[in-house]
This record gives C-alpha cells, structure tokens and sequence, in this order.
C-alpha cells in the first residue's frame, strides 16, 4: 500500500522553528515529485513548497520564501520541510503528496498529485 505520513507539527512560539518529516511507505519516494500544502481552517488549501524528482525543480510560494526549505533524502524515504521564522499566519494543517515522475517539474496546485499524506497540525501560539 502506498503511503505518506507527515510527522513534526506541534505547538510553536512567533520565531520559532519546526521541521516537518514526509515519510513514504510501500514506495521509493526519489521516483516521485513531492509538494508541501496547508490548510487554515476557513481558507482554501494553499501550495507552499514543492521539490522535484531530480532536485532541479523547487518552488515556493511568496509567502515563506526565505523562511522555509524544503529537501529531500533518499535514503531515508523522507522529504522534510524546515519552517523557520515561524508566524501566526503559518498556523494550518500542512499536507505532503507525490506524483510519480515529475523529474524536472513539480507544482504548487494540489490537483497535479497523486495521493496525500494524513497532515499534521502547525500552531503559532501568540
């Protein structure tokens, strides 16, 4: 069976930092395109970052640039994202998902994915 699990959300303080974990099961997740996404309660789900197969190919959105790194690593089935300078607009349930192929190209729009992870709750406490 094909899954992602997303671990490393909690509870953070304005500045603060969090890395998020994607690990894949029942796949090699380096054949795969991955995308970062979250979710405000009341808001549309929003592409924040995603990574290519090859490496070449990674996109954020406006909004973390700068703050946020998202990366790979093969050997451990897992793609990470390293959130930085945390805010309270970055509160949400944030999502990975896959594509197969997607060697050069991945995509900030949720509908170019394959399947998707349970998410994982961020909260920026104020």
């Amino acid at each position: 069976q094909l899954q992602l699990v997303e671990s490393g959300g909690g509870l953070v303080q304005p500045g603060g930092s969090l890395r998020l974990s994607c690990a894949a099961s029942g796949f090699t997740l380096d054949y795969y395109a991955i995308g970062w996404f979250r979710q405000a309660p009341g808001k549309e789900r929003e592409g924040v970052a995603c990574i290519s197969r090859s490496d070449r190919n990674i996109y954020y959105v406006d909004s973390v640039k700068g703050r946020f790194t998202i990366s790979r690593d093969n050997a451990k089935n897992t793609v990470y994202l390293q959130m930085n300078s945390l805010k309270p607009e970055d509160t949400a349930a944030y999502y990975c998902a896959a594509r197969s192929g997607g060697y050069y190209t991945c995509s900030g729009g949720g509908d170019w994915y394959d399947f998707w992870g349970q998410g994982t709750q961020v909260t920026g406490s104020s």
